[in-house]
């Protein structure tokens, strides 16, 4: 009986795992492969060249200028979904007429994949009929419509824009769950001892969602280092790198520029900067087990 179960565990296993392995585990042993060549993406003659694609990045004035906008990508895209999501669900946790309503409407747009929402997003900035534009030439007059994906200094700010318009409503949904879990009779105590909302919030609320906010930020860190494609419907990097990330220069080196090698260890790079954020991350979890656990 044993032997027969074990045999179809492995039977059940065995797709699965060959799947993941053909389209994830050899593509990433691949990436680390080609970054020490000079491969094109076509021609099976290539040679080693050892760590010179390294010591390219480190000269590239574009990997910089990429590194920068990540960081900046990053960080926004961990604050802004985190905060929005944190107030709709107090607000919405304070029982607002038609809260369930509201929550499906925030929520809609995780729903969305990212191609459509830049879509939306790119309508939404066009310059001369935009939703945007029109409401500012309705209020202030046609002069100061703008052409936001097309401006240097506010391209990438306005893609910012857009992934935290889809991203919030997940942050909402776990802040909602954790809400949900602080007891009332807590919250009761404070306020007959003449804690302000303020200080309820400060002191009680915030620190017990704390579990909330690693999950929070853990997936917003992930989801941001995944964001290629909004990025690539909205601007497609431009203009002149403004909104250039480190995946969106990864695939122009690549697969325009036929950089295939050179591309190669600009994602053995952003692996190695992925898999130091979670390992931070997991740490921090352990953190929170031990105090919340």
């Amino acid at each position: 009986m044993e032997q027969h179960n074990r045999f179809w565990r492995i039977a059940l296993l065995s797709l699965p795992l060959a799947v993941f392995g053909l389209f994830v585990v050899w593509p990433l042993f691949s990436s680390f492969y080609y970054s020490f060549t000079n491969w094109n993406g076509f021609d099976p003659d290539y040679s080693f060249v050892g760590f010179d694609n390294f010591a390219k990045i480190a000269t590239d004035r574009l990997f910089l200028q990429a590194a920068i906008n990540t960081t900046i990508w990053m960080v926004a895209a961990i604050v802004l979904p985190t905060a929005l999501g944190l107030m709709l669900a107090l607000l919405l946790d304070s029982r607002v007429t038609g809260a369930r309503v509201f929550k499906s409407i925030f929520y809609l747009p995780i729903c969305l994949s990212a191609v459509i929402v830049g879509q939306i997003w790119t309508w939404i900035y066009q310059p001369d009929w935009g939703l945007l534009n029109t409401i500012i030439a309705q209020v202030s007059g046609e002069k100061f419509k703008y052409a936001w994906l097309a401006k240097p200094d506010s391209a990438l700010w306005s893609v910012i824009v857009a992934w935290s318009w889809q991203q919030t409503g997940l942050s909402m949904v776990i802040y909602l769950a954790g809400l949900t879990a602080i007891p009332g009779d807590l919250l009761e105590v404070c306020e007959i001892e003449g804690a302000s909302p303020w200080q309820r919030f400060r002191r009680v609320v915030l620190p017990l969602l704390a579990p909330s906010t690693v999950v929070v930020i853990a997936l917003s860190v992930i989801n941001s280092l995944k964001g290629f494609d909004i990025l690539y419907i909205m601007t497609g990097g431009g203009p002149f790198n403004s909104s250039d990330t480190l995946a969106m220069h990864m695939y122009n080196e690549s697969f325009k520029k036929y950089l295939m090698g050179y591309g190669s260890a600009i994602s053995v790079v952003l692996f190695l900067i992925a898999l130091a954020i979670i390992g931070l991350y997991f740490r921090q979890l352990r953190k929170v087990d031990r105090i919340y656990g």
